[in-house]
Protein backbone atom coordinates (compact mmCIF):
# COMPACT_ATOMS: atom_id res chain seq x y z
CA UNK A 1 0.00 0.00 0.00
CA UNK A 2 1.25 3.42 -0.85
CA UNK A 3 2.29 5.61 1.85
CA UNK A 4 -0.52 8.23 3.06
CA UNK A 5 1.41 11.00 2.26
CA UNK A 6 1.91 9.90 -1.39
CA UNK A 7 -2.06 9.53 -1.99
CA UNK A 8 -2.60 12.67 -0.72
CA UNK A 9 0.37 14.28 -2.70
CA UNK A 10 -1.40 13.34 -6.18
CA UNK A 11 -3.08 16.22 -7.76
CA UNK A 12 -6.32 14.28 -8.26
CA UNK A 13 -9.77 15.61 -6.89
CA UNK A 14 -11.27 12.06 -5.64
CA UNK A 15 -14.59 13.92 -6.44
CA UNK A 16 -13.90 13.44 -10.18
CA UNK A 17 -14.08 9.69 -9.93
CA UNK A 18 -17.84 10.38 -8.46
CA UNK A 19 -18.75 11.93 -11.51
CA UNK A 20 -17.20 9.35 -13.32
CA UNK A 21 -18.76 6.50 -11.73
CA UNK A 22 -22.50 8.34 -12.22
CA UNK A 23 -21.80 9.14 -15.81
CA UNK A 24 -20.37 5.13 -16.59
CA UNK A 25 -23.63 4.48 -14.66
CA UNK A 26 -26.06 7.10 -16.68
CA UNK A 27 -23.91 6.73 -20.07
CA UNK A 28 -25.32 10.09 -20.57
CA UNK A 29 -23.42 13.63 -19.66
CA UNK A 30 -27.40 15.14 -19.21
CA UNK A 31 -28.95 12.23 -17.41
CA UNK A 32 -25.66 12.05 -15.18
CA UNK A 33 -25.73 16.21 -14.34
CA UNK A 34 -29.60 15.40 -13.26
CA UNK A 35 -28.45 12.81 -10.30
CA UNK A 36 -25.59 15.22 -9.04
CA UNK A 37 -27.77 18.21 -9.25
CA UNK A 38 -24.69 20.23 -11.13
CA UNK A 39 -24.89 21.82 -14.39
CA UNK A 40 -23.95 19.34 -18.03
CA UNK A 41 -20.99 21.88 -18.83
CA UNK A 42 -19.61 20.84 -15.14
CA UNK A 43 -19.65 17.36 -16.05
CA UNK A 44 -18.31 17.21 -18.99
CA UNK A 45 -15.43 19.86 -17.64
CA UNK A 46 -14.98 16.94 -14.53
CA UNK A 47 -14.29 14.65 -17.52
CA UNK A 48 -11.88 16.32 -19.23
CA UNK A 49 -10.14 17.19 -16.00
CA UNK A 50 -10.04 13.47 -15.00
CA UNK A 51 -9.20 11.97 -18.83
CA UNK A 52 -6.11 14.43 -18.56
CA UNK A 53 -5.05 13.05 -15.37
CA UNK A 54 -5.56 9.37 -16.58
CA UNK A 55 -4.05 10.04 -19.65
CA UNK A 56 -6.33 8.53 -21.97
CA UNK A 57 -9.93 8.45 -23.39
CA UNK A 58 -12.39 6.84 -20.89
CA UNK A 59 -15.44 7.22 -22.82
CA UNK A 60 -16.72 6.95 -26.76
CA UNK A 61 -19.67 8.43 -28.52
CA UNK A 62 -22.14 5.63 -28.36
CA UNK A 63 -25.57 6.91 -30.19
CA UNK A 64 -26.85 9.41 -28.50
CA UNK A 65 -25.28 8.13 -25.25
CA UNK A 66 -21.47 7.69 -24.16
CA UNK A 67 -19.57 3.86 -23.35
CA UNK A 68 -16.58 2.95 -21.43
CA UNK A 69 -13.30 2.97 -23.42
CA UNK A 70 -11.15 0.27 -22.41
CA UNK A 71 -9.71 2.20 -19.75
CA UNK A 72 -12.47 3.62 -18.98
CA UNK A 73 -13.72 -0.29 -18.16
CA UNK A 74 -10.77 -1.20 -16.29
CA UNK A 75 -11.32 1.97 -13.79
CA UNK A 76 -14.42 1.86 -13.59
CA UNK A 77 -14.62 -1.95 -12.75
CA UNK A 78 -11.64 -0.53 -9.78
CA UNK A 79 -13.16 2.42 -8.23
CA UNK A 80 -17.27 1.55 -7.95
CA UNK A 81 -16.40 -0.84 -5.20
CA UNK A 82 -14.39 1.57 -3.32
CA UNK A 83 -17.08 4.47 -3.70
CA UNK A 84 -19.75 2.26 -2.38
CA UNK A 85 -17.57 1.78 0.65
CA UNK A 86 -16.66 5.04 1.42
CA UNK A 87 -20.27 6.34 0.77
CA UNK A 88 -21.05 3.50 3.12
CA UNK A 89 -18.55 4.47 5.81
CA UNK A 90 -20.12 8.30 5.81
CA UNK A 91 -23.09 7.45 6.10
CA UNK A 92 -24.05 3.97 7.79
CA UNK A 93 -25.31 4.91 11.29
CA UNK A 94 -23.20 3.62 14.40
CA UNK A 95 -22.56 0.07 14.84
CA UNK A 96 -22.02 0.43 18.54
CA UNK A 97 -23.58 -2.28 20.61
CA UNK A 98 -22.93 -2.43 24.54
CA UNK A 99 -23.33 -6.08 24.60
CA UNK A 100 -20.94 -7.07 22.37
CA UNK A 101 -18.49 -3.87 23.16
CA UNK A 102 -15.03 -4.01 23.74
CA UNK A 103 -13.89 -0.59 24.18
CA UNK A 104 -12.04 1.29 27.23
CA UNK A 105 -12.90 4.08 28.27
CA UNK A 106 -10.87 6.57 31.06
CA UNK A 107 -13.12 7.88 33.33
CA UNK A 108 -11.98 10.68 36.08
CA UNK A 109 -13.20 9.90 39.15
CA UNK A 110 -13.34 12.90 41.83
CA UNK A 111 -12.38 10.68 45.66
CA UNK A 112 -15.55 11.67 47.16
CA UNK A 113 -17.43 10.41 44.39
CA UNK A 114 -15.71 6.84 44.05
CA UNK A 115 -17.54 4.76 46.61
CA UNK A 116 -20.50 5.27 45.64
CA UNK A 117 -20.46 5.33 41.49
CA UNK A 118 -17.88 2.65 40.98
CA UNK A 119 -18.88 -0.25 41.86
CA UNK A 120 -22.47 0.44 40.79
CA UNK A 121 -21.31 1.59 37.46
CA UNK A 122 -18.99 -1.92 36.92
CA UNK A 123 -22.14 -4.01 38.21
CA UNK A 124 -24.19 -1.94 35.47
CA UNK A 125 -21.16 -2.69 33.12
CA UNK A 126 -21.37 -6.79 34.24
CA UNK A 127 -25.16 -6.59 32.93
CA UNK A 128 -25.02 -4.31 29.91
CA UNK A 129 -21.43 -4.66 28.51
CA UNK A 130 -19.74 -7.48 29.70
CA UNK A 131 -16.85 -6.86 27.37
CA UNK A 132 -16.36 -2.66 28.26
CA UNK A 133 -13.40 -2.26 30.01
CA UNK A 134 -13.05 1.45 32.48
CA UNK A 135 -9.50 2.97 33.47
CA UNK A 136 -10.64 4.97 36.74
CA UNK A 137 -8.35 7.97 37.24
CA UNK A 138 -8.45 10.45 40.50
CA UNK A 139 -8.97 14.05 38.75
CA UNK A 140 -9.91 16.93 41.00
CA UNK A 141 -10.36 20.23 40.25
CA UNK A 142 -7.05 21.51 40.04
CA UNK A 143 -6.13 18.52 37.48
CA UNK A 144 -8.90 18.15 35.73
CA UNK A 145 -8.04 21.00 33.19
CA UNK A 146 -5.19 19.82 31.96
CA UNK A 147 -6.24 15.93 31.73
CA UNK A 148 -8.68 16.87 29.41
CA UNK A 149 -6.56 19.68 27.77
CA UNK A 150 -4.03 16.48 26.91
CA UNK A 151 -7.24 14.01 26.18
CA UNK A 152 -6.69 11.48 28.89
CA UNK A 153 -10.06 10.92 29.68
CA UNK A 154 -13.44 10.37 28.13
CA UNK A 155 -15.82 11.32 30.91
CA UNK A 156 -15.23 12.80 34.48
CA UNK A 157 -17.89 13.04 37.76
CA UNK A 158 -16.37 15.73 39.65
CA UNK A 159 -16.75 18.96 41.19
CA UNK A 160 -14.90 21.56 38.50
CA UNK A 161 -14.55 25.32 38.01
CA UNK A 162 -13.27 26.93 34.87
CA UNK A 163 -12.93 24.66 32.10
CA UNK A 164 -10.72 24.49 29.19
CA UNK A 165 -12.46 25.46 25.49
CA UNK A 166 -14.07 22.60 23.67
CA UNK A 167 -15.74 21.04 27.08
CA UNK A 168 -19.21 19.88 27.81
CA UNK A 169 -20.49 19.85 31.56
CA UNK A 170 -24.31 18.88 32.90
CA UNK A 171 -25.16 18.68 36.53
CA UNK A 172 -25.53 15.49 37.56
CA UNK A 173 -26.79 16.88 41.52
CA UNK A 174 -25.99 19.20 44.03
CA UNK A 175 -25.37 17.13 47.59
CA UNK A 176 -24.61 18.30 51.62
CA UNK A 177 -21.90 17.83 53.80
CA UNK A 178 -22.45 15.55 57.32
CA UNK A 179 -20.92 15.10 60.36
CA UNK A 180 -19.77 11.15 60.01
CA UNK A 181 -18.89 9.44 63.92
CA UNK A 182 -18.57 6.36 65.69
CA UNK A 183 -20.82 6.83 68.70
CA UNK A 184 -19.49 4.00 70.70
CA UNK A 185 -16.37 6.88 71.56
CA UNK A 186 -17.75 10.63 70.43
CA UNK A 187 -18.96 11.83 73.96
CA UNK A 188 -22.44 11.85 74.77
CA UNK A 189 -23.62 9.48 71.89
CA UNK A 190 -22.86 5.93 73.41
CA UNK A 191 -26.20 5.42 74.96
CA UNK A 192 -27.87 6.65 72.02
CA UNK A 193 -26.48 4.56 69.09
CA UNK A 194 -30.25 4.47 67.94
CA UNK A 195 -31.40 7.55 68.08
CA UNK A 196 -31.24 10.14 65.51
CA UNK A 197 -27.97 12.62 66.26
CA UNK A 198 -27.46 16.02 66.63
CA UNK A 199 -24.40 18.17 66.81
CA UNK A 200 -24.68 21.77 68.05
CA UNK A 201 -22.36 24.24 66.95
CA UNK A 202 -20.53 24.39 70.41
CA UNK A 203 -20.02 20.55 70.55
CA UNK A 204 -19.02 20.48 66.82
CA UNK A 205 -16.33 22.35 67.41
CA UNK A 206 -15.37 21.11 70.54
CA UNK A 207 -15.04 17.98 69.01
CA UNK A 208 -11.56 16.63 67.25
CA UNK A 209 -11.63 16.31 63.64
CA UNK A 210 -9.88 14.23 60.81
CA UNK A 211 -10.26 16.31 57.50
CA UNK A 212 -9.71 15.36 53.92
CA UNK A 213 -7.37 17.68 52.01
CA UNK A 214 -5.43 17.86 48.77
CA UNK A 215 -3.25 20.64 50.36
CA UNK A 216 -1.03 18.56 52.56
CA UNK A 217 -2.24 21.05 55.80
CA UNK A 218 -4.61 21.32 58.47
CA UNK A 219 -6.62 23.00 56.46
CA UNK A 220 -10.40 22.19 55.07
CA UNK A 221 -13.76 23.69 53.63
CA UNK A 222 -14.98 24.60 57.08
CA UNK A 223 -11.83 26.77 57.60
CA UNK A 224 -11.83 28.26 54.16
CA UNK A 225 -15.60 29.14 54.31
CA UNK A 226 -16.50 29.86 57.68
CA UNK A 227 -13.21 31.06 58.93
CA UNK A 228 -13.03 29.35 62.04
CA UNK A 229 -10.61 26.49 62.86
CA UNK A 230 -11.73 23.33 64.10
CA UNK A 231 -8.99 21.25 66.29
CA UNK A 232 -7.89 19.47 63.53
CA UNK A 233 -5.99 15.64 65.06
CA UNK A 234 -5.42 14.27 61.20
CA UNK A 235 -5.78 15.17 57.68
CA UNK A 236 -5.89 12.51 55.10
CA UNK A 237 -5.54 12.69 51.04
CA UNK A 238 -8.59 10.82 50.03
CA UNK A 239 -12.00 10.34 51.74
CA UNK A 240 -11.40 6.54 51.19
CA UNK A 241 -9.15 6.54 54.33
CA UNK A 242 -12.09 8.27 56.55
CA UNK A 243 -14.11 5.27 57.33
CA UNK A 244 -10.80 4.04 59.09
CA UNK A 245 -9.75 6.45 60.80
CA UNK A 246 -13.38 7.53 62.61
CA UNK A 247 -13.79 3.95 63.12
CA UNK A 248 -12.95 2.83 66.98
CA UNK A 249 -11.92 6.37 67.94
CA UNK A 250 -13.25 9.98 69.15
CA UNK A 251 -13.21 12.00 65.73
CA UNK A 252 -15.44 13.86 63.82
CA UNK A 253 -15.22 13.78 59.88
CA UNK A 254 -17.06 16.06 57.98
CA UNK A 255 -17.60 14.22 54.66
CA UNK A 256 -20.47 14.17 51.69
CA UNK A 257 -23.54 12.82 52.34
CA UNK A 258 -23.34 10.12 49.56
CA UNK A 259 -20.24 8.95 50.28
CA UNK A 260 -21.01 9.20 54.25
CA UNK A 261 -23.91 6.34 53.43
CA UNK A 262 -20.90 3.87 51.47
CA UNK A 263 -19.08 4.28 54.55
CA UNK A 264 -21.61 3.27 56.58
CA UNK A 265 -23.02 0.39 54.87
CA UNK A 266 -19.54 -0.74 55.28
CA UNK A 267 -19.56 0.29 59.08
CA UNK A 268 -22.87 -0.07 59.96
CA UNK A 269 -21.64 1.08 63.82
CA UNK A 270 -20.48 4.29 62.66
CA UNK A 271 -23.63 7.20 62.44
CA UNK A 272 -24.26 10.10 60.60
CA UNK A 273 -25.82 13.94 61.44
CA UNK A 274 -26.40 16.77 60.02
CA UNK A 275 -23.91 20.01 60.14
CA UNK A 276 -25.02 22.65 62.68
CA UNK A 277 -24.21 25.43 60.29
CA UNK A 278 -24.51 25.27 56.37
CA UNK A 279 -21.70 25.10 54.29
CA UNK A 280 -21.74 26.36 50.26
CA UNK A 281 -22.09 22.93 47.98
CA UNK A 282 -21.56 23.14 44.22
CA UNK A 283 -22.73 20.31 41.60
CA UNK A 284 -21.00 17.77 41.11
CA UNK A 285 -20.74 17.28 37.38
CA UNK A 286 -20.81 15.03 34.74
CA UNK A 287 -17.88 16.55 32.18
CA UNK A 288 -16.66 15.43 29.05
CA UNK A 289 -14.90 16.68 26.03
CA UNK A 290 -16.94 17.63 22.61
CA UNK A 291 -14.61 16.12 20.58
CA UNK A 292 -16.38 12.47 22.24
CA UNK A 293 -20.19 14.16 22.40
CA UNK A 294 -21.38 11.87 19.19
CA UNK A 295 -19.30 8.84 20.34
CA UNK A 296 -21.97 5.96 21.32
CA UNK A 297 -19.64 4.48 23.57
CA UNK A 298 -19.23 7.18 25.77
CA UNK A 299 -22.63 8.23 25.52
CA UNK A 300 -23.50 4.86 26.76
CA UNK A 301 -21.30 5.39 29.81
CA UNK A 302 -22.77 8.86 30.60
CA UNK A 303 -25.97 7.91 30.25
CA UNK A 304 -25.29 4.94 32.57
CA UNK A 305 -23.54 7.47 35.06
CA UNK A 306 -26.68 9.86 34.97
CA UNK A 307 -28.74 7.06 35.78
CA UNK A 308 -26.84 5.52 39.10
CA UNK A 309 -26.61 9.13 40.21
CA UNK A 310 -30.42 9.65 40.47
CA UNK A 311 -30.67 6.84 41.70
CA UNK A 312 -28.20 7.24 44.85
CA UNK A 313 -29.71 10.56 45.48
CA UNK A 314 -32.87 9.32 45.06
CA UNK A 315 -32.68 6.89 47.41
CA UNK A 316 -30.58 8.92 50.01
CA UNK A 317 -33.41 11.75 50.04
CA UNK A 318 -35.88 8.63 50.81
CA UNK A 319 -33.21 7.87 53.67
CA UNK A 320 -34.51 8.44 57.17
Amino acid sequence: MAPMTSVYGRDLDLNLLRVFTVVAEAQSVTAAAARLYVTQPAVSAALRRLSTAVGAPLFVRQGRGLALSARGERLFAQVRPHLESLVDAALSPPSFDPATSTRTLRLGIADGVVGWLLPALLARLEQAAPRMRVIALPVQFRTLGELLRAQHMDVAVTVADELPAGTRREDLFVGEFVCLFDPRHVHGNAKRRSAPQTMTLERYFACDHVIVTYNGDLRGIVEDTLGRSRRVRCSVASFANVGDVVDGSALVATVPALMARHICALRPHLQTAPLPFTLPVPPVELIWREAVDDDEACRFLRASIIAIARRATSSARGAP
